[in-house]
C-alpha cells in the first residue's frame, strides 16, 4: 500500500492489485467543517483524471471531489452516504469515498507523497 495526495486535497491508498481507495484529506475536511451530505459516483462509471467524481457538502460550503487518476469506479462507501460525518471523524479510513480501478497507473507518479503534501500545506 502507498498513500498519494493531490493538490485538490484528495488522498489515494494504492493497492497492489491496480486499484486505489480515494477520500478527502484531513486538511480538506478541516476546511469544510461539519460534512452533512456526500454525492458519490456511480459504480461502473469511468472518469478521466481531474473530472468531478462527487460532491461533499458541509454546513460551510460545498466542494467537488475530483478523480485523481483515470479509472473505473468499482465501489462506493455506502456507510459514508448514510453517515456523511465519517468524512470528519475518520477521513483517512472509514470516511473513504470510492474505490477505482486504475486505467493508467503511471499517473500515480505525478501525485505527491506525504512529505510533498505536507510541504504544500505549509504554503497555503
Amino acid at each position: 500500500m502507498s498513500i498519494k495526495y493531490t493538490p485538490d486535497h484528495e488522498w489515494l491508498d494504492v493497492h497492489g492489485d491496480g486499484t486505489a481507495t480515494v477520500g478527502i484529506t484531513v486538511h480538506a475536511q478541516d476546511a469544510l467543517g461539519d460534512v452533512v451530505f456526500v454525492d458519490l459516483p456511480e459504480v461502473g462509471k469511468t472518469y478521466a483524471e481531474k473530472e468531478v467524481a462527487g460532491v461533499v457538502e458541509s454546513v460551510k460550503a460545498a466542494a467537488d471531489v475530483y478523480m485523481p487518476v483515470d479509472g473505473e469506479i468499482t465501489e462506493v462507501n455506502e456507510a459514508l452516504r448514510d453517515d456523511p460525518a465519517l468524512a470528519n471523524t475518520d477521513p483517512l479510513k472509514a470516511g473513504w469515498f470510492f474505490k477505482v480501478k486504475l486505467s493508467n497507473p503511471a499517473q500515480l507518479d505525478a501525485l505527491m507523497d506525504a512529505t510533498a503534501y505536507d510541504a504544500l500545506l505549509k504554503t497555503l
